[in-house]
């Protein structure tokens, strides 16, 4: 009887979705990232465990780089230019200089170890140096799940920094893996020059067909806009803002495969785009960015349930101790020893931002994702190349995945000063001349009186909403104000 069937894939993908989300509903009380816990339930289910057999390497790339893109994407998306303006320095040192020197110290350090006779591993200078490169990025989706599940708020615009680097450094990453893996199948040595030359390529096609897609993207979705104001019936809002949502996603795939096509980095294309949307004036764009939030959750879970399959963790066994050496050698070491060399020019970052940074490393699915790469390529020691990539990322979301608060309390990092940002749920269109705005009520505010009209409101404003505590609030001239409640007031420019 064969099991291999559409309907019984559909059962199985299903009940490992709905089990994720049950488990990890209860990752945060334990301060666990919720990928983690989709990872752990793949693994359940896999090979070692429930038994479902997944070894398709092939497969994995390409559902890895599908989700990828999907969430460098979105990551452009979220990232504010007026944001990242103060640190936009520090976090692209980060996201190159920073991945380089991670690689570097990292494969050195793999490469001393496969020397020592009581190892198990006995990796080359380059195939240590590719091994190092696949875990040489930073994942920011476990970081910033548990900071914003937890409301905290970091000072010195650590945030900022942080999500600039996580989002910019995989194609760093990726491009010096592939750089690797064509030095060592192609049997050539690596020389400065040529290594110099293929990132400058890379970056500048990459960084220019970002740009220049995402503009034309821009431009698509106002000519669609047209269209639609042109035809005779009016088309649904909310058809039209899911059209436009889906019309960016294809962008995202098309921006990949001409950036890649072209010899660039399309990872990092594909992240440019986003910032270029992201950052411009867009029809409904608080529906577009949860249509995207759903499909970037989505893919997140996917490939971290598919990684959590794709791995045997009997296979794991014969390389735990030389993976946990390599891991804290990374937490303890490499990661912190590339942040502060990468950011000694910058006199203006303190040592305890420094530090947390330096924590903050998590490693996440791309490098695993990476870590395929080796693997479909047929490079020797491929398989405990993979393996050892899995097992550091474990150890790097058990132990800085779970301490990312508790290390920002000990440095001193937390801002207890920072108003938490109220969402009304209200957007207005971009053609309308107006602007939404809150504004908490204190005891000083209320000292003329205790209703809307006893306040001074600008000229052309409006109380649209009051918010007290979960409470929202229809506002009227007689109703009773209290401190502590947030009013949204509507604008005239």
């Amino acid at each position: 009887m064969d099991f291999i069937t559409s309907e019984n894939i559909l059962l199985v993908g299903s009940i490992l979705l709905i089990a994720g989300v049950l488990i990890g509903k209860s990752s945060y009380r334990f301060g666990l990232p919720i990928l983690l816990i989709f990872l752990l339930v793949g693994m359940a289910f896999g090979t070692d465990g429930i038994g479902i057999q997944f070894s398709d390497m092939h497969t994995a790339q390409f559902i890895g780089m599908i989700a990828l893109c999907i969430i460098l994407f979105s990551g452009g998306m979220g990232t504010k230019l007026s944001a990242i303006r103060p640190v936009i320095v520090p976090g692209l040192i980060l996201s190159t200089v920073g991945v380089l020197l991670t690689a570097l110290v990292t494969g050195l350090f793999i490469w001393w170890l496969s020397g020592m006779n009581w190892t198990n591993i006995h990796f080359a200078f380059l195939p240590s140096l590719l091994l190092a490169a696949t875990m040489s990025s930073t994942d920011s989706a476990s970081v910033f799940g548990i900071l914003g599940s937890q409301k905290v708020a970091l000072r010195n615009n650590l945030r900022p920094m942080l999500e600039l680097e996580s989002g910019s450094n995989d194609p760093m990453a990726y491009m010096l893996t592939i750089i690797l893996i064509e030095a060592i199948t192609l049997g050539g040595g690596l020389s400065a020059g040529g290594i110099l030359v293929e990132l400058l390529l890379q970056f500048g096609v990459g960084a220019a067909g970002g740009f220049l897609i995402g503009k034309i993207t821009l431009w698509l979705i106002g000519f669609y806009c047209r269209m639609g104001r042109s035809a005779g019936a009016k088309e649904d809002a909310s058809q039209a803002t899911s059209m436009i949502s889906i019309l960016m996603i294809g962008c995202v795939f098309f921006t990949f495969a001409v950036t890649t096509a072209l010899a660039g980095n399309g990872y990092l294309a594909v992240y440019i785009c986003g910032i270029v949307l992201g950052n411009a004036k867009l029809p409904n764009h608080r529906g577009i960015a949860k249509f995207l939030d759903g499909m970037t959750w989505l893919a997140q879970i996917v490939v971290f349930l598919m990684l959590g399959l794709l791995v045997n963790p009997h296979e794991m066994m014969g390389v735990v101790a030389v993976s946990l050496l390599i891991g804290v050698f990374m937490i303890l070491v490499g990661r912190p020893l590339s942040v502060f060399l990468s950011l000694a020019p910058l006199r203006n970052i303190s040592t305890r931002s420094k530090l947390f940074v330096s924590w903050v490393g998590l490693r996440g699915a791309v490098p695993i994702i990476f870590a395929t790469y080796p693997v479909v390529a047929g490079i020797e020691g491929a398989g405990q190349i993979f393996n050892i990539v899995f097992f550091v990322t474990l150890l790097s979301l058990l132990v800085q995945g779970t301490t990312v608060i508790a290390s920002a309390r000990k440095l001193r990092l937390i801002d207890t000063d920072a108003k938490e940002d109220e969402d009304f749920g209200v957007e207005l269109a971009d053609e309308l001349p107006t602007t939404l705005q809150t504004l908490t009520l204190t005891e000083q505010s209320l000292a003329e009186g205790n209703t809307l009209r006893d306040m001074n409101l600008p000229a052309g404003s409006l109380v649209m909403m009051i918010r007290r505590g979960s409470r929202y609030i229809v506002p009227n001239g007689t109703r009773r104000l209290q401190p502590g409640d947030t009013l949204l007031i509507i604008k005239e420019d």
